[in-house]
């Protein structure tokens, strides 16, 4: 049993000198940590857009800054307009749609590539174990006469090593990893919101062809019965044969229009489809004439709803990722420092492998410095700065952009609402003139011609008023779209 006993007593040693070779090697890892405290990125400040505004010009609003808050919470936003096959598509986008499974790949590319970053600030320790059967050349040089042609060669060590990030470049990498993280997070709600405003809004269309289809159908039905009519006033020698080809034309052409509508409702039909992960070889959505309401506007919408804009968030993480370059650009004129360590036991299969004559060991930093480079760290470090100044202006881009998309929406919202009024009353007086000029034709007192006239001209304000209704439901899913996602928080304002 004495065997036994010393080769536990051995194990025990060896994982006595490890740990204590690891605690010496962290000791000094702390000890050296508190003076790594520098950085040589430059201090951080989001771009400034410049000239900062206090309201839309479209309506009162508060804006401040362009601070990115895209972690608020933005909701069903959908839900606003009280679409029940609408809520029952948006959940089903957000399940399949394939554009947003490439969008949630590539965050969790980029989060996991943050991860291998983030590693780089602890200490990396290593076990290596090589048992290997030689054997030596009969002509190698220095070959001793008593050496044996064949021999083992046995290793086991273990090795610690950490740098000493003095100049910030590992921390500045582990922020930079994270902003991008962070971006490609903003990316894919970017994608997520996109993406159910483009649903909304063929919704919509789809609504709007349906009620076209219907209002085409009545006016069908209405053409066809005064085709009867013009005809049997011209058997009667009433009327003319001009009558009945006026007739016929309009019924024709209403016709025409209404194979039109069908063909625009498969077409979004088609694309719904493919935003849900459906086919559109299987997929359908039946005729649905139910009038959606107009969602009402809170008075000042304000400004810092744009500050919930997933893609300013984006373009604004990427600055902060271009700064903390510029710092591992500039820790890349400083030398490397790296303490490391290293324990184990070697032989050459004489003996036991872990006794103490078989140990070796090395501990100590090392210090790496490039003197000479021809110019090529002052061009990356220029490279990283052009590419700070690049992501700048992409952000403050997108801050404008985003100010013309709110104000170009909330514009068109109100002169829709002024157009929709409009519409409306020309729509009831061309329906009094078809019902005045139906009557004094079957009074004989007006030719066919005023009739097709007026019910020609009814037609187009009813379509164009069902059309007007549709463009406003769209605009409000665009205004929702450019503010970041609805408006449903509570804000100084009111909204």
């Amino acid at each position: 049993m004495a065997a036994p006993l010393r080769v536990e007593r051995r194990s025990a040693a060896v994982q006595g000198r490890l740990a204590a070779t690891a605690r010496r090697l962290l000791i000094a890892a702390a000890a050296t940590s508190s003076l790594a405290a520098c950085s040589l990125a430059p201090v951080y400040h989001p771009p400034s857009v410049e000239p900062a505004t206090a309201s839309w010009k479209e309506g009162d609003s508060l804006w401040h800054s362009a601070a990115p808050a895209d972690a608020a919470d933005r909701g069903a936003w959908w839900q606003v307009f009280g679409d029940a096959r609408l809520n029952m598509l948006e959940a089903s986008l957000d399940k399949a749609n394939p554009t947003l499974a490439v969008a949630l790949a590539r965050y969790d590319r980029a989060a996991a590539f943050a991860s291998q970053r983030a590693a780089s600030l602890s200490p990396q320790v290593d076990v290596a174990g090589s048992p290997t059967r030689n054997r030596q050349s009969d002509n190698r040089p220095l070959r001793g006469s008593n050496q044996p042609d064949v021999y083992d060669a046995n290793t086991l060590q273990a090795s610690i090593d950490y740098e000493l990030d003095f100049w910030g470049r590992v921390r500045n990498e582990v922020a930079a990893g994270r902003a991008e993280a962070a971006a490609a997070n903003a990316d894919l709600a970017t994608a997520r919101l996109s993406l159910q405003a483009k649903l909304a809004s063929l919704c919509f269309e789809l609504d709007d062809d349906d009620m076209q289809t219907h209002i085409l159908q009545d006016a069908i039905e209405a053409y066809r019965q005064a085709e009867t009519l013009t005809e049997n006033r011209f058997e009667g020698g009433v009327d003319s044969k001009l009558a009945v080809a006026r007739a016929k034309t309009q019924l024709s052409d209403a016709l025409a229009q209404a194979a039109e509508v069908t063909a625009q409702r498969a077409l979004a039909e088609h694309a719904i489809a493919s935003l849900v992960g459906r086919t559109a070889t299987t997929f359908g959505l039946p005729p649905d004439r139910g009038e959606i309401g107009i969602p009402a506007i809170p008075v000042g919408v304000p400004s810092a709803l744009l500050q919930r804009r997933p893609d300013i968030a984006a373009a604004e993480r990427r600055v902060f990722e271009a700064n903390a370059d510029i710092g591992v650009a500039r820790a890349a004129f400083y030398p490397d420092l790296t303490l490391s360590g290293l324990l184990g036991w070697q032989d050459t299969g004489h003996g036991n492998l872990l006794s103490a004559g078989n140990q070796v060991w090395a501990f100590g930093p090392l210090a790496a410095l490039n003197l000479l480079d021809g110019g090529k760290r002052r061009a990356q470090e220029h490279e990283a700065q052009a590419a700070f100044d690049e992501a700048s202006g992409r952000y403050r881009a997108t801050v404008l952009t985003a100010f013309q998309q709110v104000e170009d929406n909330l514009a068109l919202l109100e002169q829709l609402r002024v157009e929709a009024r409009n519409e409306d009353d020309a729509e009831g007086s061309a329906k009094d003139a078809v019902d005045i000029a139906m009557n004094r034709y079957h009074d004989g007192a007006t030719n066919y011609l005023d009739v097709v006239t007026a019910q020609t001209s009814y037609l187009t304000a009813k379509r164009t008023a069902q059309r007007v209704h549709t463009r406003r439901l769209q605009a409000s899913v665009r205004l929702i779209e450019a503010l970041g996602g609805g408006w449903t928080q509570a804000h100084p304002d009111g909204a």
